[in-house]
This record gives structure tokens, C-alpha cells and sequence, in this order.
């Protein structure tokens, strides 16, 4: 059975573990080939979990926040592959961020949220374009959050930065709209991925919480959002463009 992204090159950011690893994995399952950017070597985790699935996955280590490396991972990318398909920017700063009141957030830390969150979305949907545009398709998927829909306190950095990336995907949308290139976004819950469950700011108790704040009330997991992003990659979105969709077990609704 031909997989729903068949012969696409997707790159994903932040995808050495945690809800990008899923993302790879479903993509690679539905047959992209993957190209995993991460400031950890993905090499020996999830690339040999996607190779023994039967998928095609090289991991090459990047720093989203340098335009340097991410030009270096899209000359890469097009040197193994021919071409970019799908750009999933996942990576970003949030599990190991301890929970402050923002007049406690000092410059160093907001400056390297920011650096993570929203320029390096920035500089990797910048440096695609040009391949995108020569194949006169593609698929931009900024990682957005539920978040920015409730005002979530204790976290106002990054709050803002995913309100940024709300904002983003719009012009991008309108900018890109001539070249075929889709521009969405996908804004999760409070995801119990790895960094999450490792984070002592996360008790059994807030995430309960949390879960109970939902139409549907349980923890939401990583694979509860391959299904939005395999949509949002695939041609099956191919008229949607400039969106938000935010998938929380109906904690938020907009």
C-alpha cells in the first residue's frame, strides 16, 4: 500500500526524541524520507527505529538558531535527496523551562527562547524556500501551542514566542502563496512526552489537572497528534493554508 507521503524528503527539527520522534516516525511510516535537525545526534535512537520499520532516515546535527548550520543542513538534505518536500519546525525550547512569574524571566533567558523558538523557525523556512520554490510545492508546519490560546502562566516567554509563531505562519502563508507552498501550523496541548515526565514542575497532580480541563479528559500523548500532521504534510491539505489547528483533547477551542 502506497503511503500517503510517498517518495516526499520532510525535515524535522527537534526530532531526536520527544513528540518531533513521533512525527518522524509516522511520516516515515506513510513513506517521506526523513531528515532529522537536532542539537542531538539522532544517529543509533531514532534513525535505526525508523531504518527497522522499513523507513529511510539520516540524522544531521543542527542548531536552528544558526544560519550557518541550517543553510548546511538544507545544502545536505538536497545533496542525499534532490529536494525538500516538508519542513516540520518542531524545535524549541518548553520541558526544561522551570515555571516563573515573568517578572522573574531575566534577558539571558528570553533571548535564547526566542533564538530557539522563533528564529529558528525563521531561518529554516528562509533557507527551503529556494528548493520549494523550484519544485513549485511544499509544505512549511511551524509548531505553534495551545498555549497561546489560554494565556498559560509561569511561562511567558514562551508563550509569546509560539504566539509569534501563530503570526508567522500567516504572512508566510500570504508570501508563499504563489510558489504553492503551504504554510500551517499545529498547536498541541500539554504533551506527556519524555521532557515533560522528566520535568519535577510537572506533578502527577497538575497534569491531572490539566487532563481535566479537556472535552476529552486524559493526558494527552504524542501520537495523538501524528494524525494532524501527517494531514498537514500530506496532499490532503493541499488548499489549506495560513491555519492553526490545534489539537488538545478540547482544552482549549478557538
Amino acid at each position: 500500500m502506497t503511503g500517503r507521503l510517498q517518495g516526499s524528503v520532510a525535515i524535522v527539527t527537534g526530532a531526536a526524541q520527544g513528540i518531533g520522534a513521533a512525527y518522524a516516525k509516522a511520516m516515515a511510516a506513510e513513506g517521506a524520507k526523513i531528515v532529522i535537525a537536532d542539537v542531538i545526534d539522532g544517529n543509533g535512537g531514532i534513525v535505526d527505529e525508523i531504518r527497522a520499520a522499513g523507513g529511510e532516515a539520516v540524522s544531521i546535527k543542527t542548531d536552528v538558531s544558526s544560519e550557518s548550520a541550517v543553510k548546511a543542513l538544507v545544502a545536505e538534505t538536497l545533496r542525499l535527496y534532490g529536494k525538500i518536500d516538508i519542513l516540520v519546525n518542531n524545535a524549541a525550547m518548553f520541558a526544561n523551562l522551570p515555571i516563573k512569574h515573568f517578572t522573574e524571566i531575566d534577558g539571558a533567558e528570553w533571548d535564547k527562547v526566542m533564538a530557539v523558538n522563533v528564529r529558528g523557525p525563521f531561518e529554516c523556512a528562509k533557507a527551503v524556500v529556494p528548493a520549494m520554490r523550484a519544485n513549485g510545492y511544499g509544505k512549511i508546519i511551524n509548531i505553534a501551542s495551545g498555549t497561546v490560546f489560554k494565556g498559560t502562566p509561569g511561562y511567558l516567554h514562551y508563550v509569546t514566542s509560539k504566539g509569534a509563531i501563530v503570526a508567522m505562519t500567516r504572512v508566510m502563508a500570504r508570501e508563499l502563496g504563489a510558489d504553492n507552498i503551504c504554510v500551517n501550523a499545529l498547536a498541541p496541548g500539554l504533551t506527556t512526552s519524555e521532557g515533560v515526565i522528566n520535568n519535577p514542575s510537572y506533578t502527577d497532580e497538575s497534569l491531572a489537572a490539566n487532563a481535566s480541563s479537556r472535552a476529552l479528559k486524559r493526558l494527552q500523548q504524542p501520537d495523538d497528534l501524528v494524525g494532524a500532521i501527517v494531514f498537514l504534510a500530506s496532499h490532503d491539505s493541499d488548499f489549506m493554508t495560513g491555519q492553526t489547528m490545534l489539537v488538545d483533547g478540547g482544552s482549549a477551542m478557538h
